[in-house]
């Protein structure tokens, strides 16, 4: 699916708050079905993972893809360690 340009946008503004971090426990479960509420509210969330967790930029692409597929979203934007993810909606 296309992103649309109005959702890129939202992605790359500096004012969008993280409200999902990924700490040194690393990725489970709960970050997931959070992330899926979170997406029922919002549309869109942004999300951060702990530089210890995923080590280079490869596996942090691993990762966040693995959370897309798992929580039935669309990566829109990866840099460094953070993530923007949409619903779809």
């Amino acid at each position: 699916m296309d992103i649309p340009s109005g959702i890129k946008r939202k992605a790359l503004d500096n004012t969008l708050e993280i409200t999902i971090r990924i700490g040194k426990q690393g990725l489970n479960e709960s970050i997931i079905e959070e992330l899926k509420q979170q997406l029922v509210k919002r549309k869109i969330v942004k999300m951060k993972v702990n530089q210890g967790v995923a080590s280079n930029n490869e596996e942090r692409k691993l990762l966040f893809e693995s959370i897309s597929n798992n929580s039935e979203s669309y990566l829109v934007l990866q840099r460094g360690n953070t993530a923007v993810f949409w619903s779809g909606e």
